[in-house]
């Protein structure tokens, strides 16, 4: 059965959907099976994967609201080993479909996903930049969180945050749910401010960080609007190596 991964922070440009799209690419590229949920409403991770947003005849919003199947809403990417179910602006009232349904309003996604998950190595989830309820239904469906954050100690308090809510959802709903890792982006280790971020995460969170930073990189910038993975778009760039490596390490944590 596959393991499902939330790509989760409620604070907007840390590299969260750049790390789901290229963390889910090379996956692909390792030869896992993966799938690529897009439930941020403003739908980057859809066309991050070369996937229009506005020609969709299906989305996960779709799925939520319960006119088709997850499996009716899966798409093949141009790459390796990679589908996805895209998003696009119509996900943005779904926090209104999920409330309607009658019973638990929580386990929406669970309940959409586990008759797929056993198609899959991996389901990588790319969560909204908020604390929702779309949120709190993708930790109820996952495995575990990988948390990709900043360089800067604002990020340091959004992760506090962020685990107080991980907590919680494992203690009233998912009680195998775990922190998989902590994944460091934009990361520029000659600036003072980098190294003291790193200092702070590892007194509190040692074994949560992966051994890879995502370095900021020119590459891994201007991937999306090529609609690519940044694997292919410069295979031998930095931050091609780096999420190859970060995905070789998740592959062995969960």
């Amino acid at each position: 059965m596959g393991k499902i991964i939330s790509f989760s922070n409620q604070k907007g440009g840390v590299g969260k959907t750049t790390s789901a799209v290229n963390v889910a690419a090379s996956l692909g590229i390792l030869g896992h099976k993966t799938l690529l949920i897009d439930l941020d409403p403003q739908g980057n991770a859809t066309s991050g994967v070369g996937v229009s947003k506005r020609n969709l005849k299906v989305s996960i919003n779709d799925v939520l609201y319960g006119s088709v199947t997850a499996k009716e809403a899966i798409l093949q990417t141009a790459y390796t080993n990679l589908d996805v179910i895209p998003a696009n602006i119509t996900l943005a009232g779904a926090e209104y479909n999920l409330y309607s349904e009658d019973g638990n309003t929580e386990s929406v996604i669970k309940n959409a996903l586990d008759p797929i998950k056993e198609d899959y190595d991996y389901i990588i989830i790319d969560c909204p930049p908020s604390l929702s309820l779309l949120t709190v239904n993708a930790l109820v469906a996952s495995d575990g969180v990988v948390i990709p954050m900043q360089c800067e100690f604002f990020a340091l308090e959004g992760l506090s945050q962020l685990a107080v809510t991980i907590g919680k959802v494992k203690q009233n709903f998912n009680p195998a749910l775990n922190i998989t890792g902590i994944l460091v982006t934009m990361y520029n280790g000659r600036l003072l401010l980098s190294l003291q971020v790193i200092n702070e995460l590892r007194k509190h969170y040692k074994d949560k960080l992966f051994s890879t930073n995502i370095s900021r990189g020119v590459r891994v910038s201007e991937a999306p609007s090529f609609g690519v993975p940044v694997y292919y778009h410069d295979k031998r760039c930095k931050g091609a190596v780096e999420y190859l490596a970060v995905a070789k390490e998740l592959a062995t944590r969960i």
